[in-house]
């Protein structure tokens, strides 16, 4: 039987890397997925490769009025909810000196104020026994140049975790921290790194990294399935999918 038949899924920022692996592989495994982005032509491209009757819903996790249309959306058509996937997150690497006050917010109103809020909204219509997973960073426990904004956006997703697993006890509900080191996604291109500049940038990291590379999306997502199906005694905690990183 597949590990989550059954189940309803709700991954924010499902549309790319990441949290597009975990919607398929959770698809696959029999959840009904509802994946969210705020880009409506990347979120449909999401949907059909991910197929399995996957679902997406447009907005910004940042906007409150969003989390509440989204809650109210998952409600009406499944009920309840299994899983919530905070997922959704957002980087642009700069040295403090350089962040805007743009910047500053953008970084906190995606990254943290949209996990709190999103949970916030969301867990009333998670089932007894239900799961949370906050997507962190590595950035937000060692320190990495240029990161600084980024790295402050995501430490709360600890202590969030941590005061959650104990204020939804009662229902069972666990809650937990998927937090990645390097991870070959899209983002690389984000953040300047060209096809030209990948095989430096891809030594220099393999130098970092003691597993030798960086990670792949669907090795965060079998990691986002063991806290969802397999870690029945996984609660407020942090999962490290780093590759040894944090070690170095």
């Amino acid at each position: 039987m597949s590990l989550l038949q059954g189940k309803v899924a709700i991954i924010t920022g499902g549309n790319s890397g990441i949290g597009k692996a975990t919607a398929a592989l959770f698809a696959r495994e029999g959840a009904q997925v509802v994946i969210t982005g705020r880009r409506q032509d990347v979120l449909d491209t999401a949907v059909r490769d991910i197929g399995n009757g996957s679902i997406g819903i447009c907005g910004d996790v940042g906007v409150l009025a969003f989390n509440k249309r989204l809650a109210d959306e998952v409600r009406d058509r499944f009920g309840a909810v299994d899983i919530y996937m905070a997922n959704a997150g957002v980087i642009n690497l700069s040295r403090s000196e350089e962040v805007t006050e743009e910047d500053y917010d953008k970084h906190f109103s995606i990254n943290t104020r949209g996990v709190f809020f999103g949970v916030q909204t969301i867990a009333p219509l998670i089932r007894e026994g239900g799961t949370i997973i906050a997507t962190s960073s590595l950035a937000a426990t060692k320190v990495l140049q240029q990161h600084t904004v980024y790295a402050g956006s995501k430490a709360a997703l600890a202590a969030f975790a941590r005061n959650w697993a104990l204020e939804f006890k009662d229902r069972r509900i666990r809650v937990n921290v998927l937090t990645p080191g390097p991870v070959e996604t899209e983002i690389l291109g984000k953040l300047g790194v060209s096809e030209a500049d990948r095989p430096a940038f891809d030594s220099h990291m393999a130098n970092l990294i003691p597993a030798g590379r960086m990670g792949r999306p669907e090795e965060l997502a079998e990691a986002a399935l063991f806290l969802a199906a397999k870690g029945s005694f996984v609660n407020g905690t942090e999962l490290m999918v780093d590759g040894g990183m944090s070690l170095s």
